[in-house]
Order: C-alpha cells, then sequence, then structure tokens
C-alpha cells in the first residue's frame, strides 16, 4: 500500500468541482492540495468533498482570487497560515498530519506569479514575487524545518532548463527568468537541502511540464508547458519517495479545464 499527496492549481474549485471529483474517484490520493481554489472559506465545497472521502480539510479562502486548501483522508490538526511581504492574501495553509511515518507537516503554497514585466523597479507584483521568496529563504532556514515538513504547490517557477519548452527563449519571460531560477534554486540548495520529489524520479534531462497556456488554441500539439506545479520534503520523507508523475490529461478535461494538471508525489504506505 502506498500514500499519494497531490498538488493541483485548479482555477475556482466551485467551477471545476466535478473534475476535481473525478480526479479523486480515478486516482484516490490520500492528499490534495489546491490552489487558486477563488472562493471564502464558507463557499469551499466541503460537504462534495467530505462525501468523497475527504472529511478532513485546511482551508484559506479569499473573495474571488487566490486561495488555499488542503483535503485529506487523513486527520489534520495545527491548521494556519502565513502572511507574506505584509500582504494579506490567501497563499499559505499548513497542517500537521501522520501518513504512517511519523508527524508531518504539510505545507500548501500559492506563489505570487509576477505579472508581465520582470523588473521589480515597474511592476509590484514582480517585486512581490521577489519578496515572498526572501521571506520563504529566510523561513525554511529556521532549525524547525530541518525534517518532517512537505512543500507543494504553484511555486509560478520553472527552475531547470528542461522544465520549459524553450530555455533560450524564456529566460526574459516570468518564470523562468535567472533572478527567479536562481532564487528558488537557492532554497531547493538551502541550509535545509531540499528534494524536489518529482525530478528525484523523472531525470532533469527530460521535459516535464504542469502548465499549458489558455492562450494556445492547440496546447498539446504545440506542447509549449511550463513545470510550474512542486512537491518537494525534507530528506527524511524523501526517503519514503517512491514515485511521482503528471497527470497531463486533465489539461484536456472537458468543458473546462484548468490550465494547471495534477502533480502526484507517492510514498511507501503505512
Amino acid at each position: 500500500m502506498s500514500v499519494a499527496v497531490v498538488t493541483w492549481n485548479i482555477n475556482s474549485v466551485r467551477l471545476r468541482l466535478p473534475m476535481v471529483l473525478n480526479f479523486l474517484q480515478k486516482y484516490q490520493p490520500d492528499v490534495l492540495m489546491l490552489q487558486e481554489i477563488k472562493c471564502t472559506n464558507d463557499q469551499f465545497p466541503t460537504n462534495a468533498l467530505t462525501e468523497a472521502g475527504y472529511p478532513h480539510q485546511a482551508v484559506h479562502g479569499q473573495k474571488g482570487y487566490h486561495g488555499v486548501a488542503i483535503v485529506s483522508k487523513f486527520p489534520l490538526t495545527d491548521v494556519s497560515s502565513r502572511v507574506f511581504c505584509e500582504i494579506p492574501e490567501s497563499r499559505h495553509v499548513s497542517a500537521l498530519t501522520d501518513l504512517g511515518h511519523g508527524p508531518l507537516t504539510l505545507h500548501n503554497f500559492y506563489i505570487p506569479a509576477g505579472g508581465d514585466e520582470p523588473d521589480p523597479e515597474i511592476n509590484p507584483k514582480f517585486k512581490h514575487k521577489l519578496g515572498f521568496l526572501n521571506e520563504l529563504t529566510s523561513w525554511f532556514a529556521e532549525p524547525i524545518f530541518q525534517r518532517g515538513h512537505l512543500i507543494a504547490g504553484d511555486f509560478n517557477i520553472a527552475p531547470h532548463e528542461n522544465d520549459v519548452w524553450s530555455h533560450k527563449q524564456l529566460l526574459k519571460i516570468v518564470s523562468h527568468t535567472p533572478v527567479e531560477t536562481e532564487a528558488l534554486n537557492a532554497i531547493l540548495n538551502g541550509g535545509h537541502t531540499w528534494v524536489d520529489l518529482v525530478r528525484k524520479h523523472v531525470p532533469y534531462d527530460q521535459k516535464l511540464y504542469s502548465w499549458w497556456s489558455y492562450r494556445s488554441a492547440d496546447w498539446e500539439n504545440a506542447n509549449k508547458g511550463r513545470r510550474l506545479d512542486h512537491i518537494w520534503s525534507t530528506g527524511d520523507v524523501a526517503e519514503h519517495s517512491i514515485g511521482a508523475e503528471i497527470i497531463k490529461a486533465f489539461r484536456g478535461y472537458a468543458p473546462q479545464p484548468s490550465d494547471h494538471v495534477p502533480v502526484i508525489a507517492r510514498f511507501a504506505g503505512l
């Protein structure tokens, strides 16, 4: 028996609830972390997800924008959220659980996209993104992050040249600029080294994407994707990691897919 943790930017959980329920029924993950739920806590589809087998829920919503949630088959305690850059947006929620190998703190992040212009002097959205990454760097340097943590979500950064369809053409495009990729890689390889659980199982020489733009009329054939969605863990948790995959088929889900697809990390079970 294995345990599965999934991250997925759903781009409105109420609009795409049938797609979420379809995914849960088909793949039966143990934990699902959603970003951009785009609803307040009281609007979250608590009952539908409970009936689907996910009664344990940690929701940090916001009217119309952002919002993150963790739904789980396993109990969730110590639910909390953190504000970054003193901007009160719902971009983080965490909860304590146990997937069979001791206490594990789950963190669900929706890192700012950063707008279109990669210049913090003229683009406050990009400034916010860089500030968010800077605060993450400081927070993750704390001793508590040495073990027992898993972080996941839409990081809005494709850090490796094979995480984008064209490294050369995207070097000046927000999500793959050097200042972003270097900042994220510095976190990955920082004081308490994280493990990128997807790339642990899918070598860096393979192209890998989790997002395809709505702007592409023929997204599948064009295949101009980026790997913006990630699942990382501390080394002790990564020891139990036995597989990972990105479910590309859900980008073509009819009639209204998200532009992101689910990313799954699997662990040795109980």
